[in-house]
């Protein structure tokens, strides 16, 4: 996967463009929502005229379909650059945790500028290097070389009853203190999961995390329990709108 189906390099696009289409991929990685210019501007954080301006440019670069007041949608073209963009993102954060000490809230914003200035032939010796890695540090898959993605059997722990079991497969990266959070309370990556308590009229829950008897015990509010997904062994609810 070192480019677009055209044999261009993702490098042949400008870092603006590698953005974009990575947003758009990751909007739809996890959950199937249509993907609109403002909620490309929120999680860019940009005004939505320049969104407009830049999906009318994605379009004449073949990397999205779009249309006013329909979904955007990814090409081809656009969903093979943005796998190259998230596989550069992900084995970075990876190498950052793995082998040079940074912890899982730190390496975002790292590998966000990193991505833009390595070569596709550093990203397979860091590959290499890392023996393969299938997920990052926050637990989302990594592309394989040829595009392919398995993302884990999962739901949003908000999305569980009272007593169901599991263990955590994926946190969002997307606010770096709920993470430092989790450290303190030692909670990481396949650490049991239980939901003890579901409050009756919304808010927060109670969730243990561990195995007897080194149960932490947590509340739950709404942004953790929408960031930390669990194991189950339920038919993936995967996203097939790019």
């Amino acid at each position: 996967m070192a480019g677009t189906d055209d044999g261009q390099s993702a490098d042949a696009h400008s870092a603006s463009v590698q953005d974009y289409v990575k947003v758009i991929y990751g909007l739809t990685e996890w959950r199937c929502a249509p993907v609109t210019p403002v909620r490309i501007a929120k999680r860019l954080s940009v005004a939505n005229s320049s969104v407009t301006g830049m999906l009318t440019k994605l379009v004449r670069l073949g990397l999205v379909d779009y249309v006013a007041y329909k979904p955007v949608l990814l090409t081809p073209e656009g969903r093979t650059l943005a796998l190259t963009m998230v596989r550069r993102h992900r084995l970075l954060e990876t190498f950052l945790v793995q082998d040079l000490g940074y912890t899982w809230d730190e390496v975002h914003a790292e590998a966000e500028m990193l991505e833009h200035t390595v070569s596709d032939r550093f990203i397979e010796e860091l590959d290499k290097r890392l023996h393969r890695p299938r997920r990052d540090p926050h637990g989302d898959p990594i592309p394989s070389h040829d595009g392919t993605i398995v993302l884990p059997q999962a739901h949003p722990l908000s999305e569980l009853d009272d007593g169901h079991p599991g263990h955590l497969v994926r946190v969002s990266d997307e606010n770096p203190a709920l993470l430092r959070f989790l450290t303190t309370e030692g909670v990481s990556l396949d650490t049991p999961v239980k939901v003890l308590e579901r409050n009756q009229f919304g808010g927060s829950m109670r969730v243990g995390f561990g195995e007897s008897p080194n149960v932490t015990v947590l509340n739950a509010g709404d942004e953790m329990a929408d960031a930390l997904w669990i194991h189950s062994t339920d038919t993936h609810i995967g996203c097939n709108l790019v």
